[in-house]
């Protein structure tokens, strides 16, 4: 497999960020990826190794990546308040905190979730 530059630097900020944060139930980690057509998000527990929440853009057909995002995030943040889940730590997956991340991540908080 030919890895670029590009995707060997952003697994190098993955593992340091990784290294440093954890989620529990009462405060899960969102685990956030990135591809070029989709963004997709999960709360995971770490204690327990399992996923309680999902959202992905491949359920919203119309928009730019960030409009789709936007609708993402608004989905997993009421999810997150049925589970009445207020709390997580947010994982941006050594992805740069700028364009379609920092979107999703003040979606996030503007729908309550803090972090």
């Amino acid at each position: 497999m030919n890895t670029t530059q590009k995707t060997i630097q952003r697994e190098r900020r993955r593992a340091r960020i990784r290294a440093k944060i954890s989620g529990t139930a009462s405060c899960p980690r969102c685990a956030f990826f990135k591809s070029n057509t989709n963004v997709s998000a999960q709360l995971i527990d770490d204690s327990t190794g399992t996923t309680l929440l999902s959202a992905s853009t491949n359920a919203f057909k119309k928009g730019t990546l960030t409009e789709r995002a936007r609708e993402a995030a608004q989905s997993l943040a009421k999810e997150a308040q049925k589970k009445n889940i207020t709390e997580i730590v947010f994982d941006r997956g050594g992805f740069l905190y700028t364009g379609v991340v920092r979107t999703f991540a003040d979606v996030l908080r503007e729908n309550g979730l803090k972090f």
